[in-house]
């Protein structure tokens, strides 16, 4: 336990070589999305391993019911907002829908606008064989890529609904072999959201590479939250994998009401408060 410690305690930045490292020696990852300059600023300086700057920007920050409607521009907004916080943790920025399915060259396209105009460190895709040239195209410019299965949000509407998947035996396999292609290709990572336990395991068990799991069990390599999740600012999102450590919302909420309250009855500004 001393030598994995001290490892981590010598870490100054964290890199994909890092993550590495951490899957040898045992060590779990942890990960949170972030978009903005102060909360990253929290959180790195708490010492998180990888920020995720998620497309799910869509829902907490904008507002939108998926996470398809958030643009390549919006995505570089909120990742150099954050990139400007971070002095340890590794940045992947998420490429959103419609940046790199089905296009190669606009993947790339994409994928370097993202690395030049934010200083993120690498790029997140979301599934398998059906991107794997996109993801090919990407690596062979030296962009780092994270891989992404399991529930893919962007595909949504293919899917119908937010549920579970690879519980069946197919699916399950086909899970596997894209993992495996990921791994083959180059990605240093990969996402497994919301699968069962027991395939997370398998996965982590038989790749090399780190495998970073939201709903996918605790046998994987780090996990992964949305930060306003976690931190009880959204309310309204409440899936079995979601553990809130804060309830931020009733915080908020409170030193509101406490602000219009002390305003109305002009108790602030006192006389301390003013020049």
């Amino acid at each position: 336990m001393g030598e994995k410690m001290s490892f981590y305690k010598q870490v100054k930045r964290v890199t994909t070589h890092v993550l590495h490292e951490m899957k040898l020696r045992g060590e779990k990852i942890a990960m949170l999305t972030a978009y903005d300059y102060s909360l990253a600023r929290i959180i790195d300086e708490a010492e998180i391993d990888v920020i995720l700057v998620g497309d799910s920007a869509s829902n907490v920050m904008a507002g939108f019911e998926t996470t398809l409607p958030i643009t390549l521009d919006n995505m570089i907004y909120h990742a150099a907002s954050v990139v400007r916080a971070v002095k340890r943790a590794l940045v992947v920025v998420d490429m959103p829908f419609g940046t790199y399915q089905g296009n190669s060259k606009e993947a790339l396209s994409s994928a370097i606008r993202i690395m030049k105009e934010t200083g993120a460190h690498a790029v997140k895709m979301e599934g398998g064989r059906e991107i794997i040239e996109s993801v090919e195209r990407i690596l062979s410019a030296g962009i780092p890529v994270m891989g992404h299965l399991g529930l893919t949000p962007q595909s949504i509407h293919k899917f119908g609904t937010y549920v579970v998947r690879a519980r069946d035996e197919a699916e399950a396999q086909k899970l596997v072999e894209d993992a495996y292609l990921l791994e083959k290709t180059g990605c240093f990572a990969i996402v497994l959201e919301k699968v069962p336990a027991q395939l997370g395991a398998k996965v982590a068990k038989e790749l090399k590479i780190p495998v970073i799991g939201i709903g996918a069990g605790a046998e994987v390599d780090g996990q992964v939250l949305v930060l306003h999740d976690m931190l009880g600012i959204t309310q309204e999102f409440s899936p079995r994998f979601l553990r809130r450590y804060h309830n931020l919302y009733e915080e908020i909420s409170g030193a509101v009401k406490a602000y219009i309250h002390d305003v109305r009855t002009l108790d602030f500004p006192n006389e301390k408060e003013q020049y």
